[in-house]
């Protein structure tokens, strides 16, 4: 399976620790080369982030040409609208992306969106993480990554962890 990341994603699951979920929950992850600038920029200037490391094992691949559609958007950053081309380019079976915008603009386009919270999900369902809740408590903290409390219940709810 081929998915396409943005930076967010990517970026906070390196704060936590977690980026090799990527590798054990998809066959090949892809990120535009956008993508890759923006997270190095976030890491050298980002109190949260500093000192992380893009990972190796995400191939950077160019979309051959934005959308036009995307490019013209003004919800949308350069990452998002670069990740979103090489998606529909590659007809990748996912983009990962958190941002509200962009799932919109993925669901417009006939692509499956799966956010950070998906991701720790389908971890938990296949037992490549122990707990969903500890991370979730990282995330808001460490990386100020608002979720909101029925969010947060319905994910716990999902796998297991409801109080």
């Amino acid at each position: 399976m081929t998915v396409v990341t943005d930076t967010s994603v990517v970026l906070n699951l390196c704060l936590v620790g977690q980026q090799d979920l990527l590798r054990h929950l998809y066959g090949s992850i892809l990120a535009p080369p956008m993508v890759v600038v923006e997270f190095q920029r976030l890491a050298s200037e980002d109190a949260r982030f500093q000192g992380l490391a893009f990972p190796d094992f995400i191939e950077k691949a160019a979309p051959f040409r934005l959308l036009p559609s995307l490019a013209s958007s003004s919800r949308l950053q350069a990452g998002e609208v670069a990740a979103l081309s090489l998606a529909v380019e590659r007809q990748a079976a996912a983009v990962l992306m958190d941002e509200l915008a962009g799932r919109a603009a993925a669901a417009s386009l006939g692509l499956r969106a799966i956010g950070l919270l998906g991701i720790l999900r389908d971890a938990k369902e296949r037992s490549f993480i122990p707990a969903v809740a500890p991370l979730l408590d990282r995330l808001e903290k460490e990386a100020d990554f608002w979720i909101s409390t029925n969010l947060r219940a319905v994910i716990l709810r999902a796998v297991g962890e409801a109080c």
